[in-house]
């Protein structure tokens, strides 16, 4: 698989010039924008993030995904990522399968169990079956991506019998990869059920991931596998200068840490963390050649096909991303290519 570049968000609540939030309803139209510039720029791949809270715009990926294809011609669009253990597997196939026919072929969804929990209460489930709920809903996801007769028996929602999905995709099967924070279980599963693995690094040095890496070819090899992609999801900004994309990121990106900090016990962020994890860590913020250089050494440390930029971090203004998608596009992307031969 060629290496290819995404830029993805969560739809996050940005500010207007006074200061007041922005509407959900003019960010999500935003991220419509975001996407077209994305696609103009050389982006391979674009993605919106389901939640389900008030500091994020996107609860309905998909939706906004077949927004984006209308105005867009190149780009594949995927979750980033469908919370599939609060969703129903046939109606999350249905609706990506209706992405991939307006799109001509260009739909994917990263699967996961969401690092934010709001999506188990809203739609009734029990959080004492997040592990159940996942498992289940995942083995029967990937029986329905081969659009055969599916029969299935499970605890988490009706039994199928003999029953065929419809519509079918416009791809057979339609790409699907496993979101996983960094648990070996994670990595299993994914290697079980033959899927490529994107990991979402948002602390610490990328190399630390190696481990899982090696474990999730080793497990593929174990089951007379094909290799399959590894991706990574990291934050970022990019900017004309260093100084400038760390003075635009930082206030937005401790603005969102500090806020989902306090709700998980995490001290509030200082500029001297940010700069650890910019120089050392998993933030890749800085200009074109910085960003560049280290997203470089990140796909050589981890033999990755795939690099999604998480570019949205909280109140960051819709200007200022624009920019920072075009550099990424224009700028980033083909020198990462060069430096990698």
């Amino acid at each position: 698989m060629p290496l290819a570049f995404g830029l993805c968000t969560f739809g996050d609540i940005t500010a207007q010039p006074d200061g007041r939030l922005k509407s959900h309803a003019q960010v999500l139209r935003e991220v419509v924008e975001e996407a077209v510039v994305a696609d103009a720029s050389g982006v391979d791949v674009f993605g919106a993030g389901e939640h389900h809270r008030d500091d994020f715009a996107i609860s309905a990926p998909e939706v906004l995904l077949a927004a984006i294809a209308a105005r867009t011609t190149r780009l594949r669009l995927t979750s980033a990522v469908t919370v599939l253990s609060s969703d129903d597997p046939v109606r999350v196939y249905q609706r990506f399968a209706t992405l991939d026919a307006v799109s001509a072929g260009r739909a994917e969804v990263i699967l996961g169990r969401g690092s934010f929990t709001e999506s188990f209460p809203l739609f009734g489930y029990d959080l004492d079956q997040y592990h159940v709920l996942f498992s289940e809903k995942l083995e029967l996801f990937t029986r329905l991506r081969h659009e055969g007769a599916v029969s299935w028996q499970g605890s988490t929602r009706a039994a199928l019998v003999e029953q065929q999905v419809f519509p079918t995709a416009e791809q057979r099967p339609i790409p699907t990869w496993i979101g996983v924070g960094g648990s070996p279980e994670s990595v299993a599963r994914a290697a079980h059920y033959g899927l490529p693995l994107m990991l979402a690094i948002i602390g610490g040095p990328s190399a630390r991931f190696r481990p899982y890496v090696d474990l999730y070819h080793r497990l593929l090899r174990e089951r007379d596998m094909a290799p399959l992609p590894v991706g990574v999801h990291s934050p970022g900004h990019i900017a004309e200068s260093d100084a400038s994309a760390r003075a635009e990121f930082f206030p937005a990106f401790k603005a969102m840490h500090d806020r989902i900090g306090a709700e998980r016990g995490w001290p509030p962020l200082t500029f001297r963390q940010f700069e650890g994890e910019v120089e050392k860590g998993a933030i890749y913020c800085g200009a074109p050649d910085t960003v560049a250089r280290k997203l470089a050494a990140t796909v050589q440390a981890l033999g990755l096909e795939r690099f999604d930029l998480k570019y949205s971090a909280g109140t960051l203004a819709h200007d200022t991303m624009l920019r920072s998608i075009s550099l990424f596009g224009r700028e980033v992307i083909p020198r990462v290519r060069a430096l990698l031969g």
